[in-house]
C-alpha cells in the first residue's frame, strides 16, 4: 500500500509538472517559467569606457537609438538565428499600419486557418476566431504568440508571404544589410537570419513607437475574458528599473535572445543578446550592458539659445525686421565626463535682403564640446518678409489718405 502510494503520488507530480509547461506555452512566449520570477543579478555594472564586458553570449550590442551610436559590441554582425525577436519588425509593421491609418485598435481580425496552424508559442486561435487589433497585439508582445502575429501580418498584407515580402522591403530601408526574414514569427527557418546589429537598428525604430510601450512594459495580463492569462518572460519589464521592453525569444537553433531596452534620465539605450547560452544569461547579459550605458553616458537634446535674440534686420523689405526660431533640436550622446564642456555659437547672415521667406536659413548655431564643434542647429525665418516696391508704397498713401 505505501508502495503503491509512493508512485502514485509520483504520476501527479509528474502530471503537475506537465500541466504547467503547458499552461506556460499557451500565456508566454517561452515554455520554461521555471526561472520568471528570480530576480536579476543585484550588483551594478561599474564598468568603464573600453573594458570588456563578460557576457555568455555568441553576440551583444549597446546602442543609442536616436543618434544610432554604438556604446559597447561584440561580435554584433554575426548572422544568427533571432527566434521571436525577429517579431520586433513584424510590430514595427503595425505600428506603421496603425500610424497610416490603414487599421486601428479596434480592427477586427478573423483568424485564417494558416495561423491557427502555428507551431510554438500561440494562444491557440481557432478558425474563424475573432479578435482586435489591440488584442492581437497584447497576445504577440507579451506572450509571442506565433498565431496572432501571423494573423496581424495577414490583415496588413494579405497573406505572410506578403507580409515577410514588407519585412525584407523595410529591413532594407532602414540599412538592415545582414538580416533576410523566411516568416514573421522567427520560427526556426533556413536562411532565416539576422544581426545583433541590426535587431538593434529595429528594436531603435519600434521604440520610436510611444504606443508599442502600452504593451512591452506590461508583466501580466489576459485575453477572452480573462480565461487567457499572458505572461510576459522579459524578466527585465520586473526586476529592472526604467526598462520599456522590448522582446525574448527562444528556440533550439537561436538559443537565448533578447533585445531589451530601458529609459533613465532622459536617455534611452537598446541592450541586444543573441545566442545566450541560459535564459538568465540573456537577461544578466543585458543587464550589464545597459548598466555600463547608464553609468558612463548622457544623452542631451540642445536648443540653439535665442533668448536674447527674438529677431535680426531685413534691408528693403516691407518690414525691417523678421522673426526668427530655430530648425530642430541637435541630438548628442556624450560621456559623462564631457557632459560640462557644452557650449554653443550663433552666427547669421548678414545684409539680408527682402524677399525672406518663412523657413529661409538666416543663421547657425555651432555646438561644441570643449574646442571641438559636433554639430549644428540652423536658424531659420518664422515669417515672409515681401520685397517693398513702389506698387505697395502707393497702396500705403493711398490707404493712409483714406484715412485722412
Amino acid at each position: 500500500m505505501i508502495k503503491f502510494s509512493k508512485i502514485f503520488l509520483s504520476l501527479l507530480l509528474v502530471i503537475s509538472l506537465l500541466c504547467v509547461c503547458v499552461s506556460a506555452a499557451t500565456v508566454s512566449s517561452e515554455c520554461d517559467l521555471s526561472d520568471i520570477n528570480v530576480p536579476l543579478e543585484t550588483s551594478v555594472n561599474n564598468a568603464a569606457i573600453g573594458q570588456t564586458l563578460e557576457i555568455k553570449a555568441k553576440s551583444v550590442i549597446l546602442m543609442e537609438p536616436h543618434t544610432g551610436a554604438v556604446l559597447y559590441e561584440s561580435n554584433a554582425d554575426e548572422k544568427l538565428a533571432p527566434a521571436s525577436i525577429t517579431k520586433i519588425m513584424s510590430l514595427l509593421l503595425v505600428m506603421e499600419a496603425l500610424d497610416r491609418g490603414d487599421i486601428t485598435l479596434e480592427t477586427v481580425v478573423t483568424a485564417s486557418e494558416h495561423a491557427c496552424s502555428m507551431g510554438g508559442s500561440q494562444i491557440w486561435l481557432e478558425p474563424n476566431e475573432t479578435m482586435t487589433v489591440h488584442e492581437l497585439l497584447k497576445a504577440t508582445v507579451i506572450a509571442s504568440a506565433n498565431d496572432a502575429c501571423v494573423a496581424l501580418g495577414e490583415l496588413i498584407s494579405g497573406s505572410e508571404e506578403g507580409f515577410v515580402a514588407l519585412m525584407n522591403s523595410r529591413a532594407k530601408e532602414l540599412g538592415m544589410t545582414n538580416t533576410t526574414f523566411i516568416n514573421c514569427t522567427g520560427l526556426d527557418a533556413d536562411g532565416h537570419l539576422t544581426t545583433a546589429y541590426d535587431v538593434a537598428i529595429m528594436s531603435s525604430e519600434l521604440i520610436k513607437h510611444e504606443l508599442i510601450k502600452d504593451y512591452s512594459t506590461v508583466w501580466m495580463d489576459s485575453l477572452r475574458n480573462g480565461e487567457s492569462e499572458l505572461v510576459n518572460t522579459n524578466k527585465l519589464v520586473r526586476f529592472y528599473k526604467g526598462t520599456t521592453g522590448l522582446k525574448t525569444g527562444t528556440t533550439g537553433t537561436a538559443g537565448y535572445c533578447l533585445s531589451a531596452t530601458a529609459e533613465r534620465d532622459g536617455m534611452e539605450l537598446v541592450a541586444v543578446v543573441m545566442a545566450g547560452d541560459t535564459s538568465n544569461d540573456r537577461f544578466n547579459g543585458a543587464k550589464k550592458l545597459l548598466d555600463y550605458g547608464f553609468a558612463n553616458y548622457s544623452f542631451f537634446e540642445i536648443e540653439a539659445d535665442l533668448e536674447n535674440k527674438k529677431d535680426i534686420p531685413v534691408k528693403k523689405g516691407v518690414y525691417k525686421k523678421v522673426g526668427i526660431e530655430a530648425d530642430g533640436k541637435l541630438k548628442l550622446l556624450l560621456p559623462k565626463s564631457e557632459s560640462k564642456a557644452i557650449s554653443q555659437k550663433l552666427t547669421f547672415k548678414k545684409d539680408i535682403i527682402a524677399p525672406v521667406d518663412k523657413g529661409d536659413i538666416v543663421g547657425n548655431a555651432e555646438i561644441y564640446v570643449g574646442d571641438k564643434s559636433v554639430g549644428s542647429i540652423k536658424i531659420i525665418a518664422n515669417a515672409s518678409v515681401e520685397r517693398l516696391n513702389l506698387w505697395i508704397i502707393f497702396k500705403w498713401l493711398v490707404s493712409a489718405l483714406l484715412i485722412l
